[in-house]
């Protein structure tokens, strides 16, 4: 039985409805099939108020043992370094997440917000908002550059906006069931079994692509969405087009651009190159 405690910071939930959507393995089966016990969850937790700071207390005693931190959203620091724009049980959530992760034997960051500080730590970041590890490439973030868990690895980090459910239950399965000796991280600490290709491998206009035949509008059928609509996928890390969406779709199948969402960019403003290029021209 592997404890899992999760909590948000800075952040839409959306990383919790897509965990919510889990299908391969869904988060049932985390309970039911692979011995997870979820300690607390925002949308799952039935505990409130003094409830929920009994269960943190007791993981920090010991009392409780952390196996699994979760954390969505960011670490918020505003104003002025203290915390106190995100307040949880009493105290800057900020404290919580420095606390927790030293007690816990792993550490697991989910979406953009966690990991990087996706949206809010977009500048002029007036939450001064970063991820738990990273603020954009930068390692450091809210917990240091040195960070290890009791397990010894640094934080785990999903990232996507949100992430794709599938990555998030195939990862937790690993840490609980004792495989996560097995995970191999990237530079960026994102687990290669789903960061190590491109978004653009699997897209159905690839043919398009190499030829350079361009959409012109969204949600066309044909043609590649990279000239002239700005798609990120050739430079993004994501395994969207081969792990489908609802086992159904991806954005740029429906005819959207892909918005390089699980790299440190994101939300980018660089604009496309090859987009540039065509206007110049």
């Amino acid at each position: 039985m592997a404890n899992l405690l999760w909590l948000q910071g800075g952040a839409c939930s959306g990383n919790t409805m897509s965990f919510l959507n889990a299908e391969e393995p869904s988060a049932c089966d985390l309970v039911t099939d692979f011995g997870i016990n979820v300690l607390w969850q925002p949308s799952l937790g039935l505990e409130l108020g003094d409830n929920v700071k009994v269960i943190l207390e007791k993981c920090l005693s010991g009392e409780i043992p952390l196996d699994i931190f979760v954390f969505e959203g960011t670490v918020i620091n505003a104003p002025d370094g203290t915390g106190q724009w995100n307040r949880f049980c009493g105290r800057p959530m900020k404290d919580w997440v420095a606390e927790l992760s030293a007690v816990a034997q792993f550490v697991v960051a989910i979406g953009d917000c966690a990991t990087w500080g996706g949206i809010p730590a977009t500048a002029p970041n007036p939450s001064d908002s970063v991820g738990l590890q990273f603020l954009k490439r930068q390692k450091g973030g809210a917990l240091g550059a040195g960070f290890t868990s009791k397990a010894g690895l640094p934080v785990i980090n999903i990232p996507g906006c949100p992430a794709h459910p599938d990555w998030v239950t195939q990862i937790l399965v690993a840490v609980a069931t004792g495989r996560a000796g097995d995970l191999t991280l990237d530079e960026f600490q994102r687990p290669k079994t789903f960061f190590s290709s491109f978004t653009q491998t699997g897209c159905t206009r690839n043919m398009h692509f190499a030829y350079k035949v361009s959409t012109t509008a969204f949600g066309q059928r044909k043609g590649c969405l990279y000239y002239d609509l700005g798609c990120r996928g050739p430079m993004t890390h994501s395994p969207c087009n081969r792990i489908l969406w609802n086992r159904v779709s991806s954005k740029t199948r429906a005819g959207m651009p892909c918005l390089g969402c699980t790299e440190p960019e994101f939300p980018s403003s660089t604009s496309n190159p090859a987009r540039c290029s065509r206007r110049r021209r």
